[in-house]
C-alpha cells in the first residue's frame, strides 16, 4: 500500500510538472463586412442561373503573452451565368483566444484549424444574413473540413522547406 502510494506521488508530480493545457475564447466578433452588388436592379429582372466561388483564408495574431487574435475570412462572388457579377458578400469573423501550455505544433495546429472552426458558423450565418438583405435567396455553406485545410497546408509547407533545403 505504502508502495502504490509514492508511486501514485511521483505520477501526480510528474503531471503537475508539465504545463497544464488551457483554452478559453474570449470574445468573438466581425472585424470587417461588406456586400456589393454591381449590376443591381437589373439583376433581379434576370433568370436566375447562381455560380458560387468562395474564397476563404485565415490568419492569427499575438496580441499578447497566452492571448491570440484569429480571423477567418470568407469571400463569396456570386455569378449569373458565367460572367456577370451578381454579388460578392465579404466577412472577416475573428476572434479572441486565450490559450496556453501547448507545444509549438499543437499551437499551430489550434490556431489553424480548430479556432476557424469555432468561427466558422458565426461567418456562414453573417454571409448568409449579407445575402438575404441584398434581396437574394440564401446562401448557406457548407461546412468546412479546417483539419484538412490545415493539414494540407502543412504539407505544402514541408514541401517547400525541402525544395529550399
Amino acid at each position: 500500500m505504502a508502495e502504490e502510494n509514492q508511486n501514485n506521488q511521483a505520477a501526480n508530480g510528474a503531471a503537475q510538472d508539465q504545463p497544464q493545457v488551457q483554452f478559453s475564447l474570449q470574445r468573438i466578433y466581425v472585424k470587417d463586412l461588406s456586400f456589393e452588388s454591381p449590376k443591381a436592379p437589373s439583376v433581379f429582372q434576370s433568370q436566375w442561373n447562381p455560380h458560387v466561388n468562395l474564397d476563404l483564408n485565415t490568419r492569427h495574431t499575438q496580441l499578447q503573452d497566452g492571448i491570440h487574435e484569429v480571423v477567418l475570412s470568407l469571400s463569396a462572388t456570386v455569378t449569373n451565368g458565367e460572367e456577370d457579377v451578381t454579388f460578392i458578400a465579404e466577412v472577416q469573423q475573428a476572434g479572441i483566444f486565450a490559450i496556453s501550455g501547448l507545444d509549438e505544433a499543437a499551437m499551430r495546429h489550434t490556431l489553424g484549424a480548430f479556432c476557424p472552426n469555432i468561427l466558422f458558423p458565426y461567418a456562414r450565418e453573417a454571409i448568409d444574413n449579407l445575402v438575404l438583405r441584398g434581396s437574394f435567396p440564401p446562401l448557406m455553406l457548407s461546412p468546412v473540413n479546417f483539419d484538412a485545410l490545415y493539414a494540407q497546408a502543412e504539407q505544402r509547407r514541408a514541401q517547400e522547406a525541402a525544395g529550399t533545403a
